[in-house]
């Protein structure tokens, strides 16, 4: 399987994901996965203009990403997955797809959410979620830059059950 890293991150590409997890893990296709982006022209075309020179993009939903990931359309590539929110992996998994690490990166704010770090907020239904990625075997991880350590995931959502 060609998948070198999975990342959330409610912003999608952007600088860190277009430049500095792109460069440092030399990928070649990002892919997006969301059910909602699918649809939307707008996302679409901002992400491709986001997309770094000479790295394809895939913006596709849950269910033809674990398709495609499943029929070997990427093993000749390096694929980093990046989600807004981490039940599009759970539904990867679902599907059958092995997904062994998701790094938690940015989850933005909102009134409805509660804080795990600075840059990661969470509403139960986001921590049902991260405890079913675990029980899955899903290694949960917490790194915003590839400068940074990686730290287990879980003992921070542990703060705001």
């Amino acid at each position: 399987m060609a998948i070198i890293a999975t990342r959330i991150d409610g912003r999608l590409i952007h600088g860190q994901v277009a430049n500095l997890w792109t460069t440092k893990l030399n990928i070649t296709r990002i892919m997006v996965v969301d059910n909602e982006v699918v649809n939307s022209d707008i996302e679409k075309a901002g992400l491709k203009l986001a997309t770094p020179a000479g790295v394809k993009l895939s913006i596709l939903t849950v269910e033809k990403a674990a398709a495609n990931i499943l029929a070997g359309k990427y093993d000749s590539q390096r694929l980093l997955i990046v989600a807004k929110k981490p039940d599009r992996f759970l539904g990867l998994v679902e599907h059958g797809v092995d997904l062994k690490e998701v790094n938690v990166g940015n989850m933005s704010h909102s009134p409805e959410t509660r804080s795990v770090t600075q840059s990661i907020n969470v509403v139960d239904e986001d921590i049902r979620v991260f405890d079913e990625l675990n029980a899955k075997g899903v290694n949960l991880i917490a790194q915003m830059v590839p400068g940074d350590t990686a730290k287990p995931f879980l003992p921070l959502l542990d703060k705001v059950r």
